[in-house]
């Protein structure tokens, strides 16, 4: 084995769970980041004037329900 060839020699030594807790690890991560841009964008949403959200067709109500939902509750999840 040349030297330039050790670390590829231990990468692919590594038992196969590493690659699934990689993996594991990375969903949790890009969740987490997902439930903070909605908390933001529904404090966004509640800090809209009157006058924008009727621009955008939201009613004052509607904003009110939105911001209320939960960090987890997400609109787009399959």
């Amino acid at each position: 084995m040349m030297k330039g060839q050790k670390g590829y020699a231990i990468a692919t030594a590594l038992p196969k769970s590493d690659s699934a807790l990689g993996r594991l690890l990375s969903q949790a991560w890009k969740r987490a980041r997902r439930w903070h841009e909605l908390a933001a964008q529904r404090r966004q949403l509640a800090s809209l004037s009157d006058a924008a959200l009727k621009d955008l067709g939201f009613s004052r109500a509607d904003v009110v329900e939105e911001s209320e939902r939960p960090f987890w509750d997400d609109p787009l999840k399959h």
